[in-house]
C-alpha cells in the first residue's frame, strides 16, 4: 500500500489533552498554536519485579512523592510553544533531551530546576529521556513519550498518513538489576549486560492463576494503558518506542500491523506485518492495528482477546525464568 492511497482530511476543534499516563492518547485537534507547560520531576526509589526482587530506578515523575517509570507522556500539536520544567530532587546532576528533534538538551544540578523551551514541529513520535552517560541513566528509568500532532489533524500520524481512530503508546524496556545497582552507587557499570526483567509501559504480564493476576497496577495484560480496546474499524495507531537495549520483535495476533515509520523515517510502503522489528537502543516505530475482523479465525468472529508477546522467548520471563511475566498485553475486540 502507497502513503497516497490513504490520504484523508481531518477534522477541527477546540481542545486538546497534553499530558497523561502512558498509552491510550486523548487528542483533539485546535486551529490555533498553543502555550503546553510540562513539569517533571526526577525522583529515585524501587520497584518490585514479579519475583519479589526491588530494583533501583529513576524517573521523570508527575511529582516529587512518586516514581513513574516511565515518565508521563507529552502530547503536543505542532506549532505549539512548549515548556518543560525539570525539576531535580536527587543529589546527582542529570540532563533532559527530546531524541530526534532539534532541540538543545538541558543540564539540571541536583536540587535545581531547568526549563526546556521550543516551538513543536516534525509532526510524530519521540522518546524523551536523559542523555547524559548514555545509555546508563536512561536505562535506569529516565525516559519517556513525547508525541507532536499534525496541525488541524486528529486522525493521522503525519500529513497524508493512513489515518486512524484512536492511538497508544508502547514502552518496550529491559533491565539489567546489576547495571540499576551499579548506576545508583555513582558507578559506570563493569559487567555484561544481562537483562533479567522485561516491560510495557513499566509494567510485566501476569498469566492467570498467578499473583496479581488481572491487578491493573502491576498487570500489563489489563493494565488500561497498554491493553488495546477496540471494535471492529476502531483504527489504532501505536507509538512503539524502546528506551532498552535489546532489539525486539513485535507481534500482535489477530490482525496484522501497517508499519508507517521506522525510526523516525516515513515508509514510502506501508507494508502490513504480523512482526514488526523494533531496534535496541531507542529504537522506535509507529503502526496501526487495524480492528478488522480476524482474517484466520473459523467461524468467522468479531469480539475476542488476542495475544499481543514479543518474538525474543527471554523478553516472555522475569527473573531468568518466570514465562509469561515480561513484555506483553492483550488485544480485546469488544
Amino acid at each position: 500500500m502507497k502513503r497516497r492511497d490513504f490520504l484523508k482530511a481531518g477534522t477541527a476543534s477546540l481542545t486538546g489533552t497534553v499530558l497523561g499516563s502512558v498509552g491510550l492518547i486523548s487528542w483533539s485537534p485546535r486551529s490555533y498554536a498553543q502555550t503546553i507547560s510540562v513539569t517533571l520531576y526526577i525522583t529515585d526509589g524501587f520497584i518490585t519485579q514479579p519475583d519479589g526482587v526491588n530494583v533501583y530506578f529513576k524517573g521523570f515523575s508527575s511529582n516529587q512523592n512518586t516514581l513513574n517509570v516511565p515518565g508521563e507522556q507529552i502530547v503536543v500539536q505542532e506549532g505549539d510553544t512548549v515548556n518543560i520544567t525539570v525539576v531535580n530532587t536527587v543529589n546527582t546532576t542529570h540532563q533532559f533531551a527530546i531524541d530526534g528533534l532539534n532541540v538543545d538538551p538541558i543540564t539540571i544540578r541536583g536540587g535545581r530546576q531547568r526549563t526546556l523551551s521550543f516551538t513543536a514541529n516534525d509532526p510524530g513520535s519521540y522518546l524523551y529521556l536523559d542523555p547524559s552517560k548514555a545509555p546508563y541513566d536512561r536505562l535506569v528509568g529516565l525516559h519517556g513519550g513525547f508525541a507532536s500532532m499534525p496541525k488541524n489533524r486528529d486522525n493521522m500520524l503525519y500529513e497524508g498518513s493512513p489515518t486512524f481512530v484512536q492511538q497508544y503508546f508502547w514502552l518496550f524496556h529491559d533491565i539489567d538489576p546489576v547495571w540499576h545497582n551499579a548506576i545508583r552507587s555513582g558507578n559506570r557499570p563493569n559487567t555484561r549486560y544481562i537483562p533479567r526483567y522485561f516491560t510495557l509501559n513499566g509494567l510485566s504480564g501476569r498469566p492467570p492463576g498467578a499473583p496479581d493476576a488481572h491487578n491493573p497496577n502491576v498487570d500489563a495484560l489489563v493494565d488500561p494503558r497498554s491493553a488495546l480496546h477496540g471494535h471492529i474499524g476502531d483504527r489504532t495507531l501505536i507509538r512503539v518506542l524502546n528506551p532498552g537495549m535489546c532489539q525486539q520483535s513485535v507481534h500482535t495476533h489477530a490482525n496484522h500491523m501497517e508499519w508507517l515509520t521506522d525510526n523516525g523515517q516515513v515508509r514510502d510502503d506501508v507494508w502490513l506485518k504480523d512482526c514488526i522489528y523494533l531496534e535496541g537502543n531507542a529504537g522506535k516505530i509507529d503502526a496501526i492495528f487495524p480492528f478488522d475482523p480476524p482474517p484466520d479465525a473459523w467461524p468467522p468472529v468479531s469480539t475476542g482477546t488476542y495475544p499481543m508477546h514479543l518474538h525474543t522467548e527471554m523478553s516472555q520471563t522475569a527473573g531468568g525464568g518466570l514465562y509469561m511475566f515480561g513484555a506483553l498485553t492483550d488485544i480485546h475486540f469488544e
